[in-house]
């Protein structure tokens, strides 16, 4: 097991998202970290994405019959010291049936101001030829299902390295390399002894990197024990919740997903500039490495909500799969608010009665909505700020990106000239008043009711397939 790195401990560090644009029926979701002072690495792991995002493109361009089919990127910091960072990408691809992952892991040298990819820990192809024997023979009697001849000295094939704590190397294998996917996560630890002769200078560093970050992060606990040894925090609330009566004013909430990103301080300058609130549906990953913003969204009146951890299609996972997804989130946003959240997004909107029974047992209402701006197929703010305020309506649903600079952009438009047509911005909850919000139920606009009304099509037809 890698002793990943607490990501919001890493001075200059933000967060970077790709949705692959126009992807018609693709499911496209790309999070990767950017670190001030490192600019190569960014543009190294944009490249690494890019060219694989290009690949599923064309392999689902092919097939157009296929069902939604899915890329998914999130990562993790696998060192971080003033000489290495290690950023560890795990890509998730679907293509209509079935999911693959794969494990890259990207280096940067501080010292040498160079991105690298993981064979450049080794000293050369004598070291990398070295240790595809060492993991060969590691590999030997696990079993038919494993295959050590799959192992070659290959740079592709060892493109995940990384250390543990106890300065051995971590060799990851892709799903169906040496095995195949219903086996999960196929790694081997090299001892650091033996591992020791075969490193770079490169490889030195961020070894020692991997001890540094043993020593001064607190021992590791499961999720569950983390959960159990702290209070029970209140659920998540506007602190102006309740000042403004929405089947008396025309209302609207304005809602962003996946963020924090790069732009999100300054769409909160904007808006309490303006005295205008949202609803902001976090995904796990990104507050986990900018918890600060979500602390300032709480403070200043906005409701900050789950969207999920890693930004999956819950329809195609299981229902632990879906509550593990929900629950990460969950737990992270919650300690940076102090407040538990109380709805949830699911990324692309797509639910299921399964999706709904999970979220009724975590308490989570699910939000989807009645506006969509179109903000990730297209950069233009003055366009994104035309459609926002064309079809706004009062009890609306508005979905935007907090991750897309053009659509921070648009804000002080889009307030200004909704502001002008007499709209007062609230968070999802103030739209449905004293009803208020059920767990496990679907929600998209409040168009219907003063501010109070039930949720629109979206419940009815999941309700509709509940029935017998």
């Amino acid at each position: 097991m890698i002793n990943y790195v607490d990501p919001s401990q890493v001075q200059g560090l933000s967060v970077r998202n790709m949705n692959g644009g126009d992807t018609g029926d693709r499911r496209v979701h790309v999070a990767y970290p950017s670190v001030d002072g490192a600019p190569r690495l960014s543009e190294k792991i944009r490249r690494t994405v890019t060219e694989r995002l290009d690949r599923f493109t064309r392999d689902t361009s092919m097939n157009t019959a296929l069902p939604h089919p899915e890329f998914n990127v999130d990562w993790q910091l696998a060192a971080a010291s003033d000489q290495v960072i290690g950023v560890r990408l795990r890509t998730g691809e679907s293509l209509g049936a079935g999911w693959a992952e794969s494990r890259t892991t990207v280096w940067y040298d501080r010292v040498e101001r160079r991105a690298l990819d993981s064979a450049a820990l080794l000293g050369g192809d004598a070291a990398l030829a070295e240790l595809a024997r060492i993991v060969r023979e590691s590999l030997n009697g696990k079993g038919a299902r494993v295959d050590p001849r799959a192992v070659r000295p290959d740079a592709e094939l060892f493109d995940s390295l990384s250390f543990n704590p106890r300065g051995e190397l971590v060799v990851e294998f892709d799903d169906y390399q040496v095995a195949g996917a219903d086996l999960g996560r196929v790694a081997v630890a090299v001892p650091a002894a033996e591992v020791a002769p075969l490193l770079s200078a490169t490889g030195l560093r961020a070894q020692r990197a991997a001890a540094e970050t043993a020593r001064t992060s607190p021992p590791i606990e499961s999720y569950e024990s983390i959960k159990a040894a702290h209070p029970v925090k209140p659920p998540a609330r506007s602190s102006e919740a309740g000042s403004v009566d929405c089947a008396r004013v025309k209302c609207v909430a304005l809602t962003y997903d996946d963020g924090p990103g790069p732009d999100t301080g300054r769409l909160l300058d904007t808006l309490a500039r303006a005295g205008a609130r949202a609803t902001f549906f976090s995904a796990g990953s990104n507050a986990a490495a900018r918890p600060e913003l979500l602390w300032r969204m709480r403070q200043e009146g906005h409701l900050v909500a789950n969207h999920t951890w890693s930004h999956r299609d819950l329809t195609s996972l299981s229902s632990s799969r879906i509550a593990d997804q929900l629950d990460r989130a969950q737990y992270t946003i919650a300690q940076a608010t102090r407040q538990v959240p109380t709805l949830m997004r699911p990324p692309y909107g797509a639910s299921s009665i399964q999706v709904a029974s999970v979220a009724r047992r975590l308490g989570l209402s699910v939000v989807r909505w009645s506006v969509d701006t179109e903000d990730r197929r297209d950069r233009d703010p003055g366009a994104i700020a035309d459609r926002t305020v064309s079809r706004a309506r009062p009890g609306a649903i508005i979905l935007m990106h907090d991750v897309h600079g053009a659509t921070v952009d648009a804000a002080p438009e889009i307030v200004r000239r909704l502001q002008e047509k007499g709209y007062t911005f609230v968070t999802v909850p103030e739209l449905y008043g004293s009803r208020g919000m059920e767990p496990g139920r679907t929600y998209d606009s409040a168009a219907s009711g003063g501010g109070s009304g039930e949720s629109g099509s979206v419940t009815r037809a999941l309700e509709k397939q509940a029935m017998p």
